[in-house]
This record gives structure tokens, sequence and C-alpha cells, in this order.
């Protein structure tokens, strides 16, 4: 009996260890408090979008020098794919 008492506080006390380490009271406080978690989430999300703004537009940049690039080496398959981008879309403008 004396036993199974000790080996039942050490898995609490290991609980205990682990849960202060992921800093759940913390989580709890911010739980507890909506007004500090909305600013919080607000600031993440306005981190997150311009983080996704500029990896957007130095993703499209580097796409649009290698387009440039393609374009430099006159490759008869681009070539041909962009004269035909082209008649299509002039053909469009016509119709309307």
């Amino acid at each position: 009996m004396a036993s199974d008492c000790e080996e039942y506080r050490k898995v609490l006390q290991t609980v205990a260890a682990q849960l202060e380490r992921a800093k759940f009271g913390d989580y709890i406080d911010l739980m507890q408090n909506p007004v500090r978690m909305i600013a919080l989430n607000f600031i993440s999300g306005i981190a997150r979008g311009f983080g996704i703004a500029v990896g957007f537009t130095i993703l499209g940049a580097l796409v649009l020098y290698l387009l440039q690039r393609l374009v430099v080496l006159n490759l008869p398959i681009i070539g041909g794919i962009i004269t035909e981008i082209v008649k299509l879309v002039q053909l469009n403008t016509k119709i309307r």
C-alpha cells in the first residue's frame, strides 16, 4: 500500500513537472483573459499576413525573373506557347 502511494506520488510529480515545462499555467492564464488572447491573435495574424505578402512578392519576382531569362533564351517551345496565348487573347478581345 505504501509503495503504491509512493509510486503514484512519483507519477504525479512527473506529470506536474511536464505541465510546468509546457507552461500550462501560462496557457490557462491566457485562456482566462480573452482580451489579451484576442490582442495576441490579432498581432500574430498581422505578422502572418505580412510574412505571406513579403514571401509572395519575393516568389513572384523570382518567377518573373526566370521567365524573363527564358524569353531571352528564345526557346521555340516557350515562344510557341506565348504566341498561342497572345492569339487567344486577341481572339477573345475581337469577339467582345
